[in-house]
């Protein structure tokens, strides 16, 4: 089971690895391509300004792996901004694209949210049926630390563009804002929250992770 933890020079990737190593998953932290074509399943995390990490995310040749990667059915987790970066846009960097794969755009909270960023522990609000947040109760708390925020209307873009419903995720109220805290797609996973800063919560989040990729390497062998 080799999950490859993608490094393409957005953010400090230590605690992410070491959270998945704790959850039982074989992490291999990469910045080559090959590797992460090669891998069972792939962990986007990423942090820093939406149109900075698009651009660092495509120069390094890792857009067409994700793709690739969504495209053969293996799981794939985004972290934070790799939740973002899977929405078509985002008010942060007008005119960049995002990957497109779901249809929604990021937006920078509202003067009437609270406070800006979002940084600290929240609520998760589970819906539908997310096998990222199995056993994860309503009212569970992870550690967010965002000023800029999903606005989803709740469906995805497949290979053709054809929008179809999304299995399930988690919303977060903070201030006036619900926004989306979490996803799950088929194969494609993510969270805004930070589940390796998470306790014991993110150690849930990332052990359903493992679990995907076990499943899925062993129903291919």
């Amino acid at each position: 089971m080799r999950v490859a933890l993608i490094d393409y020079g957005a953010g400090n990737l230590h605690s992410v690895a070491k959270a998945l190593a704790a959850a039982g998953a074989e992490v291999e932290r990469t910045r080559e391509v090959r590797v992460a074509a090669a891998a069972d399943a792939l962990v986007l995390p990423g942090q820093g300004h939406f149109g900075q990490v698009m651009a660092a995310f495509r120069a390094s040749g890792f857009e067409r792996v994700v793709r690739d990667h969504l495209a053969s059915g293996r799981p794939f987790l985004g972290i934070c901004v790799g939740l973002q970066l899977l929405m078509e846009g985002s008010d942060e960097a007008p005119g960049v694209p995002g990957l497109g794969l779901l249809a929604g755009r990021v937006e920078r909270f509202p003067r009437d949210a609270g406070s800006v960023p979002h940084m600290g522990w929240n609520a998760l609000e589970p819906w539908g049926a997310s096998p990222l947040l199995d056993g994860i109760p309503a009212g569970a708390h992870a550690f967010f630390a965002h000023s800029y925020v999903v606005h989803f209307d709740g469906s995805v873009r497949d290979a053709g563009g054809v929008a179809a419903r999304v299995g399930g995720g988690a919303w977060t109220n903070h201030g006036t804002t619900r926004f989306l805290s979490a996803v799950s797609s088929g194969n494609v996973h993510a969270t805004q929250f930070h589940p390796e800063k998470s306790q014991r919560v993110g150690l849930r989040v990332l052990t359903n992770f493992a679990a995907l990729v076990r499943g899925r390497a062993a129903g291919a062998s």
